[in-house]
């Protein structure tokens, strides 16, 4: 068991999603963050179905630092309600977990 998290959130313009990144990684809150899109999203929103180009960034980072992470993608981030989600990573390749602990702020 450790306490590696992937943290995923969606935003509909590429600078900002690469904005979003360097700063998470810039201050030690992500070891890393991979931009994939274009993504086409599809989705109900106040009573609406909607679809719009999105680009989804998945971030690698300590479970306790998921609420700074959280903090700061909402800075930065211009959605009214953002996707903000948390995955707890149970089995992953020893190196890997030992290195995002050494690439994030200590606790």
């Amino acid at each position: 068991m450790n306490g590696v998290v992937q943290i995923v959130t969606t935003i509909d313009d590429k600078e900002k999603a690469e904005r979003i990144g360097k700063e998470l990684v810039r201050k030690r809150l992500a070891s890393s963050v991979q931009i994939a899109g274009p993504i086409k999203s599809i989705y109900r929103w106040k009573g609406r179905i909607e679809e719009v180009e999105e680009w989804q960034c998945i971030i690698k980072s300590k479970k306790s630092h998921y609420k700074k992470v959280e903090e700061a993608i909402k800075l930065l981030h211009h959605y009214e309600l953002p996707e903000i989600i948390a995955i707890d990573i149970d089995t992953a390749l020893a190196g890997y977990i030992k290195w995002v602990e050494e690439e994030t702020d200590p606790e």
